[in-house]
């Protein structure tokens, strides 16, 4: 998997472009990796991993480089925008394009910030994303259906179970809940894969608050975590406001101003790690004196394959991952004296990577 690729969306209004200015502000003169915007509605940011600056020090390592994200700033949607209003149809297909959808919600109360609703009521706003991202996913269904069809015809034993797992989620799709409600089997969801559903989506929603609503949250908050828990869903409760106000301030100025709200990360750090969890990803760790760098990997990937996220040639001439719990390195000092402990291990192609794994791999050119 390259960078996790994220989209922001929401109703207009909501604060969902705030907290993406805030984002890009957060590292747009940051001189290394950790953030650069690509385009005017992409940007990319780092990982937050304190273990990376201290394995960067450990190896007085010229280079860090961070696990990175990449959040796409979809244009508010609007009713309609299953059937093209407000230019609805470019819109969607944005969404169809990133790995998982952070739903901005409006929590707070402003009547200098109109609502295209008028009033605020979180759980209408979300009926009213969520049933034009059924809509414009039972269009998808009904012609890849009709496509199916034909298929049948000829006894096709794919173009069964294709048409009968296609009719299961037109009937969700129909009441309007999202297709990532039905629990498809992998199996199941390899069969229907490239038609690349919006409701299949993983899905958390972000609320976004007053300041003074930070810590502790409000009504508005509850129903969205209700309705959030039905769906098996995470809620990250963010100050868009107040994200745009941390961008501007040095590490050590952003902690203190965090301290002082309550809150021990900010809602950008919170998002990423919410985002890590939503797709079941984690984080394996190589280090030397030329770089130390964080790498993404899907939870359950074996060390062969993760050998293949920093190139093929060693996924190809795998021999053996040598690794050392980032504690046990830590409190050692050097692979020197972790070894001599018996902490260095030699695990085969089926190991199981863990989250911070330090990992050298051998391999034959």
């Amino acid at each position: 998997m390259s960078s996790l690729e994220v989209g922001i969306v929401g109703l207009p209004n909501v604060g969902k472009s705030t907290l993406f200015n805030a984002i890009t502000k957060a590292g747009a003169e940051a001189a290394n990796y950790p953030f650069c915007t690509i385009e005017p509605n992409v940007g990319v940011v780092a990982v937050p991993d304190a273990r990376l600056e201290v394995l960067t020090k450990l190896y007085t390592s010229k280079k860090t480089t961070p696990a990175s994200v990449r959040f796409v700033d979809i244009a508010g949607l609007v009713k309609g925008a299953s059937k093209g209003e407000g230019l609805g149809n470019k819109f969607l297909e944005h969404i169809r394009q990133v790995d998982a959808i952070a739903h901005v919600v409006r929590c707070f109360e402003d009547e200098n910030i109109t609502h295209v609703a008028d009033t605020i009521d979180p759980l209408r706003d979300i009926d009213t994303i969520q049933t034009e991202l059924c809509l414009a996913d039972l269009d998808v269904v009904d012609k890849r259906l009709a496509k199916v069809a034909k298929l049948l015809k000829s006894g096709s034993k794919e173009a069964k179970l294709e048409s009968e797992i296609l009719e299961r989620v037109k009937n969700f799709l129909d009441e309007a809940k999202p297709a990532r409600g039905l629990n498809l089997t992998e199996d199941e969801l390899a069969v229907i894969r490239d038609a690349n559903l919006l409701t299949l989506k993983p899905t958390l929603y972000i609320a976004n608050v007053a300041e003074d609503d930070l810590a502790a949250g409000n009504s508005y908050v509850e129903k969205v975590r209700a309705l959030a828990a039905a769906e098996d869903a995470q809620v990250v409760v963010i100050c868009a406001k107040v994200e745009s106000e941390i961008a501007e301030l040095d590490a050590d100025e952003a902690q203190e101003f965090l301290a002082d709200l309550g809150l021990e990360s900010s809602g950008l750090d919170r998002l990423i790690h919410a985002a890590f969890d939503l797709l079941g990803l984690m984080t394996f760790l190589t280090a030397g004196p030329d770089e130390c760098r964080a790498w993404t990997i899907k939870k359950g990937t074996p060390a062969v394959k993760a050998a293949g996220k920093i190139h093929s040639d060693i996924e190809r001439g795998f021999i053996r991952a040598e690794i050392v719990n980032y504690d046990d390195l830590v409190k050692l000092g050097s692979v020197t004296a972790a070894r001599d402990k018996g902490l260095v291990r030699l695990e085969g192609k089926d190991y199981i990577m863990q989250d911070g794994d330090v990992t050298y791999f051998r391999f034959n050119v």
